[in-house]
């Protein structure tokens, strides 16, 4: 195939206008082998005969595409629960690998899950344990499964089991089961932090989040044993605190200014530095990026790894918000473009102008509060290309400039253009047949229908 009907088919597959006829036309091509364009497999809201043409298809990479879309309702994938190809099930058991921090993926059901979790083949199971979107409750019932791998994935949720079951994992046959209940269960017992103490392989754990016994933590101090990870110790006593926040190794004093007991004043005493793009994974400000108290005390912080660790938090009210805003932290801003459902549109167009090209600003730029208004009048005529492409954005921009950006130097900005539909329609034909374009012009949902037809027929996809 051409490369350019091919890039054109793709973008056929994701024109929000592609009509049922020739939706289900694309999904049963076989492309060689390859299958249909991923795009058309993914498109949020099949209609029901979509569905069973990829459920029915002869080519399993079709089917591994569907189970893995993150734009299927979980019914609509469930149906693949008992496909004849373990490669399909693993896909469904493991589901979308989906990275848009402001996307959640709703979990199968959780029925589905436990015939996954009872599949003959071992990629199937192991696949479902390593998934990132089980449902808190299914996790939950794992806690008696007879599959030593979904017990450890159990004690997960270790705060929604009974206590009935979470003895019995602290006394599991299994060793990795025992040992990853135990370094949760320490959180509340200092016999069983001491005895993982004892394990190489699980004393910075314990040391880190266990209840201790006052001679261990000493011990540790004394022997100076994995002191970063002890220093954010909840019970370590205050005085060993102290002690450790003049201790000459930065990485234990920068984890004792992280500490939620300590008020700003002495946190700000403590000597730490704070790379301009570190990020710290802060335990208490993670845990309560809904509590009102931990966003004003996190955000209201000195601490720049305070700040950035409670920007991620969608629930900051607005006067936080504001208030993170004037740090005038970079990495805050990105993280605010990332999270939060109304970061300003100032802040959103320093980091695309900060950081044009990478995730982040992206991020920033499919945001909903992203400007339009006014960028044809401000970037048209711009110098750099990146910012060319934003005018295409403004509702006000009219097809005769849409067009002239069709025609842009930047690849880029020609790409946005001919994906507009204010593009006149003779240059929308036109560049269907550019290859740098075919996608943008296959994409654009002013595209004829007669056209995506004759994409369709370009490309080999048989009628």
């Amino acid at each position: 195939m051409v490369a350019f009907h091919a890039s054109a088919l793709d973008g056929v597959a994701r024109n929000p206008a592609l009509p049922t006829p020739l939706l289900l036309r694309l999904l049963a091509f076989d492309g060689g082998g390859d299958g249909p364009p991923q795009h058309a497999l993914q498109r949020a809201g099949l209609p029901e005969p979509a569905v069973a043409v990829i459920l029915a298809h002869s080519n399993p990479g079709a089917r591994i595409d569907f189970a893995m879309s993150a734009r299927a309702e979980p019914a609509q994938r469930a149906r693949l629960a008992d496909d004849l190809s373990p490669k399909v099930r693993a896909a469904l058991a493991y589901g979308p690998e989906w990275h848009d921090p402001r996307t959640t993926v709703a979990p199968l059901p959780d029925h589905v899950c436990a015939r996954l979790l009872d599949d003959p083949d071992p990629s199937v199971r192991s696949a479902l344990l390593d998934s990132p979107h089980l449902a808190p409750s299914f996790v939950a019932s794992l806690a008696a499964h007879r599959d030593p791998a979904a017990r450890r994935r159990a004690v997960r949720v270790w705060k929604m089991l009974p206590p009935g079951e979470r003895s019995a994992l602290l006394a599991d046959p299994d060793p990795e089961v025992r040992q990853a209940a135990a370094l949760w269960e320490c959180r509340r017992d200092a016999r069983v932090t001491a005895e993982l103490l004892r394990d190489p392989k699980s004393a910075a754990e314990a040391l880190r989040r266990g209840l201790l016994h006052r001679a261990d933590a000493e011990r540790c101090v004394a022997e100076r044993t994995h002191l970063a990870a002890l220093a954010e110790n909840p019970s370590l006593p205050a005085d060993l605190v102290e002690q450790l926040a003049v201790d000459a190794d930065e990485t234990v004093r920068l984890a004792v200014s992280l500490r939620p007991e300590l008020d700003e004043s002495r946190r700000m005493l403590i000597d730490f530095t704070v790379e301009a793009l570190a990020r710290e994974d802060v335990e208490w400000v993670r845990d309560g990026l809904a509590d009102p108290e931990v966003l004003r005390r996190a955000a209201a912080s000195a601490h720049p790894l305070l700040r950035r660790a409670v920007a991620q938090s969608p629930h900051l009210p607005s006067d936080l918000l504001r208030l993170l805003v004037r740090t005038e932290d970079p990495l805050v801003e990105d993280l605010l473009g990332m999270r939060h459902p109304d970061t300003p549109e100032e802040v959103l167009m320093r980091v695309y102008a900060r950081l044009g090209g990478t995730f982040s600003a992206w991020m920033a730029e499919t945001h909903p509060r992203f400007p339009r208004e006014g960028l044809a009048a401000r970037y048209a005529d711009h110098s750099d290309g990146n910012y060319r492409r934003l005018a295409v954005r403004d509702p006000a921009a009219t097809p005769a400039l849409i067009e002239r950006l069709s025609h842009d130097p930047a690849v880029w900005t020609r790409q946005a253009a001919v994906g507009d539909p204010r593009l006149p329609l003779r240059r929308l034909r036109e560049a269907l047949h550019v290859p740098e374009l075919a996608a943008g012009a296959g994409a654009n949902p002013a595209l004829p229908e007669d056209e995506m037809a004759a994409v369709l027929d370009r490309a080999g996809v048989s009628a």
